[in-house]
């Protein structure tokens, strides 16, 4: 078909086009080599004066698009112009459009010519037009590859690839080009062989669809490759948040639920789940800043892992061979707990100044039944029941990280404050030896204690409180029981070792004292315990009372002035009348409790109230008095609990004297002399001792059972302020809500102020069964 400057209508264009890719997408059905092969067997090509019935122009037309050999479109794209002229030429020559007549009108023409030069002549023309439309099939599959890959630059593509082809059909080529893309023809074209599956008579079907290895026309261009990425990329992401998701709810849900209540404050469990403190006072420093021979140790700032309120100015001084790191050069002492006491630069009158005070137990000497949480994760045959055996089992780096932790989470200077708020003016901390030391074999966390012990002091002088500093754990455990740090036998001047233990607490004390009579100290740290509750019932009485008055003396000869502090070792207050006399600023400490032993445990709500404000009453009188008792007395630790229910109170996975299920035997240093296995409460277990309401939140307890905690509670501080006054155990706790002063305030079972109080001894004590309070809880 000769050149024409008039431009072909866009219809015939359009029926073209179409016709054209389709002849090219069915030549791509069949692998290379079928297709090669199929040639082969079809030379030499049919003869263009082959006999075939007359059709019209519109059926020759209408009919083209499927004779896939014989086509007369001409291809788009990048065809050159000389190429498409040589293809005009052909065409015309062959004379298309009156091919059909020529035949029938001159049935034996071709005789007259030589067969030889008609043979020779149309296989030479047979043969260029075989090269032409090869070329043109490869060109347009370049061209239709190329496309792919520049789907999103369709339109200028096209425009580059045509030339002068309208952009007005851009979106019907576009449109095409995604129907194209669709097809998948595996299927049908195997059924049909080597027929072309699609026509201008049968539509696209879109129910075909590629499987497993089947061909397709789907794109594998570059674009479409990131798109799937994409796709896959962001299919892998929401997967991995749901997956998140599905972890952290649950596990959050079971932080909470060991979580302690609201009214518990900042206690966390001992997973270490709290965020870091922010750390700002690092700001502005590096570690270079810190001398290269202490980089990396306890001195270091940037080893802490909570820095607030601390110095974090770097210095190596040392007091009595202890670190003032973190301390300021500067410290006020003008300050009061409230307005019943006088300030810190006041003196304190002990023995007529009463002492209303509260522990800190549980935050640097850990007590498995206040901070359950640490024990919680551990089975029966992993051991873990006292802060040894925590540490041990956790190593070095993960006792440090876990432990500190806690260190800064469960005392915050918000402890202090609310503490003073409470109408408390004194506080005691429980602390213990490897705050200052370990020793070989000790898996103990060594040194860090000893920077939250001073923080802690700190935020007692800001609010007013003086310290009683106790000494929770001793080496070698003074008792054997979980919260002197190990629990088991007794190493503390007993055994093997028990001198040695001895040797080295007094060394402790001469550090400990020469530290806090420094000046910044005299009228905050006016307390000082020797050793928490040794076990003088089995230990030498001679023994520890020699050791005693070796540790006083120590201590004060290294200039402390402040009361000095020793315990009961449960002999009973009146076995200390004559002990360790002709010395000054003595205290003799003695911890009352009504659930460590079966006779009292088992008294009824009205006679323990009664117990408190008669029988404590009276020991305290008595041991005031030195004819009948030692002198000066103080009880150091009290609760309001009334039966011994609280997890791990007893010890880690031991039950109660209450329900019956104390069972010593397997416990470390236990013997069946401990046991308790038949329930022990004022109903003789009829009805049933349950643990279920004393361990209950405090929000179901009924009204009778708070009025009687409250009383049982202001009965006793009554009673111990007959003798120098007393520190209830304890400030906070993980979920032992009457072990919890902050706890029993929220719930309405503790006076909202320490020091003023609606019941005292004198009046009335009711019958609570009376009034419809069990007596089985």
């Amino acid at each position: 078909m000769p050149e024409s400057p008039q431009r072909e209508s866009p219809a015939r264009r359009q029926r073209r086009r179409r016709t054209h890719q389709r002849e090219d997408s069915n030549g791509e059905l069949l692998p290379r080599s079928r297709r090669r092969r199929s040639r082969d067997q079809d030379s030499p090509p049919p003869s263009p004066t082959k006999a075939r019935p007359r059709r019209s122009q519109h059926e020759r037309r209408s009919s083209r698009a499927a004779e896939s050999q014989e086509s007369r479109t001409t291809t788009t794209g990048t065809l050159s112009t000389r190429k498409l002229a040589q293809l005009d030429k052909l065409n015309a020559k062959l004379g298309w459009e009156s091919y059909d007549n020529v035949q029938r009108q001159q049935p034996h023409e071709e005789e007259e010519e030589p067969r030889e030069a008609r043979g020779v002549a149309r296989e030479r023309e047979h043969e260029e037009r075989e090269r032409d439309r090869e070329r043109r099939r490869e060109e347009h599959r370049e061209r239709k590859r190329r496309r792919r890959r520049e789907e999103d630059r369709a339109a200028a593509a096209e425009a580059e690839a045509e030339g002068s082809e309208s952009q007005d059909l851009a979106p019907e080529r576009r449109k095409q080009r995604r129907e194209d893309r669709g097809r998948i023809v595996s299927g049908q074209r195997l059924e049909r062989g080597s027929q072309a599956y699609y026509s201008e008579k049968e539509a696209y079907r879109d129910n075909v669809r590629m499987r497993g290895g089947g061909g397709s026309s789907v794109p594998s261009s570059d674009e479409d490759e990131r798109k799937r990425i994409r796709r896959r990329n962001i299919f892998i992401g929401v997967g991995i948040f749901i997956l998140v998701l599905v972890i952290a709810i649950p596990v959050g849900v079971t932080v909470t639920k060991k979580s302690p209540s609201s009214s518990e404050g900042s206690a966390v469990p001992a997973a270490g789940n709290s965020t870091q403190p922010a750390n700002s006072n690092l700001d502005g420093m590096t570690e270079s800043d810190i001398p290269s021979a202490y980089q990396g140790t306890a001195l270091d700032p940037f080893t802490w892992y909570d820095t607030a309120d601390f110095n974090v100015t770097f210095t190596s001084e040392l007091v009595g061979g202890l670190p003032v790191m973190g301390l300021n050069s500067t410290w006020n002492d003008d300050t009061r707990a409230n307005g019943n006491v006088k300030d810190l630069n006041g003196t304190w009158d002990y023995g007529t100044d009463l002492v209303r005070g509260v522990n800190l137990g549980g935050w640097l000497s850990i007590e498995p039944f206040i901070t359950p949480s640490f024990f919680s994760g551990y089975s029966t045959h992993d051991n873990v029941i006292d802060e040894y055996t925590l540490s041990q089992t956790l190593g070095p780096t993960k006792a440090k990280s876990t432990i500190e932790q806690h260190y800064s989470s469960f005392v915050s200077e918000q402890t202090f404050a609310d503490i003073q708020a409470a109408g408390f003016d004194h506080v005691r901390i429980p602390f213990s030896y490897w705050a200052v030391t370990t020793y070989d074999g000790d898996p103990y966390v060594p040194d860090v204690s000893w920077r939250y012990l001073l923080r802690g002091i700190e935020w007692a002088r800001k609010h007013g409180l003086r310290v009683n500093l106790d000494l929770h754990g001793a080496p070698g455990s003074q008792n054997g029981w979980n919260h002197s740090g190990r629990q088991g036998p007794i190493a503390w001047l007993n055994g093997t070792d028990g001198t040695l233990n001895g040797n080295r607490t007094i060394a402790i004390h001469k550090q400990l004292s020469t530290f806090f009579t420094q000046p910044r100290y005299k009228n905050v740290i006016t307390m000082y315990g020797l050793v928490n509750e040794p076990r003088m019932v089995e230990l030498d009485e001679t023994t520890v009372l020699t050791w005693s008055k070796n540790a006083i003396a120590a201590i004060q000869a290294n200039g402390f002035t402040g009361i000095i502090i020793f315990g009961d070792g449960f002999m009973g207050l009146d076995k200390w009348q004559g002990q360790l006399q002709g010395m000054q600023n003595l205290l003799l400490d003695v911890h009352q409790y009504v659930i460590f032993n079966t006779e009292q445990i088992v008294l009824n709500h009205h006679d323990k109230v009664n117990f408190a404000c008669g029988g404590w009453t009276q020991q305290a009188l008595r041991s005031e008095n030195t004819a009948t008792g030692f002198g000066p007395t103080l009880c150091g630790e009290w609760s309001q609990a009334d039966t011994d229910c609280a997890t791990n109170l007893n010890n880690v996975g031991v039950g109660s004297r209450w329900e019956g299920t104390l069972n010593m035997v397997s416990t470390p240093g236990g013997s069946s002399d401990g046991s308790v296995l038949t329930p022990t409460c004022p109903t003789d277990n009829s009805p049933q001792c349950s643990c279920s309401n004393a361990n209950a939140d405090p929000s179901t307890y009924s009204q009778e059972y708070k009025d009687w905690l409250l009383m049982f509670a202001e009965a006793q501080m009554h009673s111990f302020e007959q003798g120098w006054g007393w520190f209830y155990w304890t400030w906070q706790t993980e979920s032992a809500t009457q072990w919890s002063y902050k706890a029993g305030m929220a719930a309405g079972i503790m006076p909202q102020l320490a020091y003023k109080r609606d019941f005292d001894c004198s009046q009335t004590i009711p019958d609570f069964a009376s009034l419809g309070l069990p007596e089985s809880y």
